[in-house]
């Protein structure tokens, strides 16, 4: 049953109490009022999820109310009843924040299931509300966004673990936020006056990730004409974040360890070691304990590394903070549409909500940063979303296929370098030509997709596909 409060509004006392008893049979909890008026008292002593008001009254109009409801109590919404000739005025009632109409006279289920999807949205939006207000005043952090108990369980550890000088290890798929964790750790603790060093280490290739880190000696290799100071060194008596720690190599992973245990590095060519004060904060998005049985990943790293563990949740696991992050994102990009743009449509919030986003917040951000772009009136509407969030199918990982799938050579074959050449092409475009990241997309080693880039001879900017052969 429902427990939606839902507040009538109809100078037609029959009609009033024949919408009030359909609804109070639904379970609602059901108030009524002849005028304006007498609705914004009751509006001022309790809450209401719901205000079904007619537009054509005596005294005050419907849309008089539907003015003074917006501003006073944002978190309830608004449907209008209407007659037939008066559907313009409430097509012009949504525009100004009604959640829907309904023509007279409504038939039951209509009536029932637009006052389910209004409560709906009103118990999520007073829910957002009361999040911000038991905020005010306390210690918040940036970045950090939600209402869901696994998102208040990470600010609870983040908080907790910040002012140690403890390892911890941050879990999570990509775009859940990590690094934005990481950062947040490093600002709440006594080492926020330096800066906050990071690296991720599936973006360099083993040949270079130990001379970013450790820094080199002048003359340690050839083109070394100076000193370099690495990263770890950078980092003294600061915070160092290794991004993506599981794509490290068995050598490195030695290396790092050391630093841990001993707190000294050693630049390349370097003789003397020297010591020094960084705390660690690593991250991956795979699971280090499977990497560890699985012989790719050092137990006593992982040991050292796994001090303390925050897991972020995917986005798909606390769709209840769709509106919340929403709402940030707006005011994050409001600027690219020069602040015209200040809502969303129920339409297109719908559609946020019913899709699984498998990149995440990330993924949701750069679907509201698209739309404050291309959006032509003052509010997002389902039109200006990206094509996968409409389709409401998520593009699907590489590991989530089944081993069945197979590419269908279609009749007319297909030139297979041109095709290979592609999908390379692909993949790095889609990871902003990071090749090792390109490299996890596809399936194959750094090395391999180098050489295959090489081969095509692609370069960034530069990377048309071959004209297409004409068959004689």
């Amino acid at each position: 049953m429902n427990r939606a409060s839902v507040l009538i509004v109809e100078d037609n006392d029959l009609e009033r109490q024949i919408t009030a008893d359909t609804l109070r049979d639904e379970g609602f909890a059901v108030e009524e009022a002849a005028v304006g008026k007498r609705a914004l008292e009751l509006l001022g002593s309790s809450r209401f999820d719901v205000v079904l008001t007619d537009l054509m009254m005596p005294g005050m109009s419907g849309e008089e109310l539907l003015s003074k409801i917006r501003p006073q109590f944002p978190a309830t919404q608004v449907v209008v009843l209407t007659a037939h000739g008066t559907i313009d005025s409430a097509v012009q009632a949504m525009k100004n924040g009604a959640f829907y109409y309904l023509a007279k006279p409504t038939d039951r289920e209509t009536l029932v299931m637009t006052v389910s999807k209004a409560a709906e949205l009103a118990s999520l939006q007073e829910e957002n509300l009361l999040l911000r207000r038991s905020l005010e005043g306390k210690l918040q952090i940036e970045g950090v966004i939600g209402q869901d108990p696994t998102v208040l369980e990470v600010l609870r550890i983040v908080r907790r673990v910040a002012p140690s000088n403890t390892t911890v290890l941050i879990q999570g798929e990509s775009g859940t936020g990590k690094e934005v964790v990481a950062r947040a750790v490093h600002r709440l603790s006594p080492r926020a006056a330096r800066p906050f060093v990071a690296i991720n280490c599936s973006a360099i290739p083993d040949s270079l990730i130990e001379n970013e880190l450790f820094g080199h000696e002048r003359g340690a290799f050839t083109g070394a004409n100076e000193r370099k100071v690495g990263l770890i060194e950078s980092a003294d008596k600061s915070t160092l974040f290794l991004d993506e720690i599981a794509d490290l190599g068995p050598g490195l992973q030695a290396k790092i360890l050391r630093v841990l245990q001993e707190r000294e590095i050693r630049r390349v060519g370097g003789n003397e070691p020297f010591r020094v004060d960084v705390r660690l904060l690593a991250a991956t998005n795979r699971n280090l304990a499977e990497e560890v049985a699985e012989g790719r990943f050092r137990e006593d790293l992982y040991y050292r590394v796994n001090v303390v563990t925050i897991t972020l949740p995917p986005l798909r696991e606390r769709h209840g903070d769709i509106s919340l992050l929403t709402s940030h994102a707006l005011a994050k990009y409001g600027h690219l549409a020069e602040g015209r743009v200040k809502e969303i449509s129920r339409e297109a919030m719908e559609v946020l909500l019913d899709y699984s986003w498998p990149g995440n917040v990330r993924q949701l951000e750069s679907a509201i940063e698209r739309a404050l772009l291309l959006c032509e009136g003052d509010k997002i509407m389902p039109r200006d979303l990206p094509l996968e969030v409409l389709a409401r199918k998520p593009m699907g990982r590489a590991g989530d296929r089944s081993r069945s799938e197979r590419f269908e050579i279609p009749t007319e074959g297909i030139n297979f370098e041109h095709f290979e050449r592609d999908l390379i092409v692909q993949a790095m475009e889609r990871n902003d030509w990071v090749i090792a990241k390109a490299a996890k997309m596809l399936g194959m080693s750094y090395r391999t997709l180098q050489y295959r880039i090489d081969k095509f001879g692609l370069k960034r900017g530069e990377s048309k596909p071959p004209p297409a052969e004409v068959k004689q």
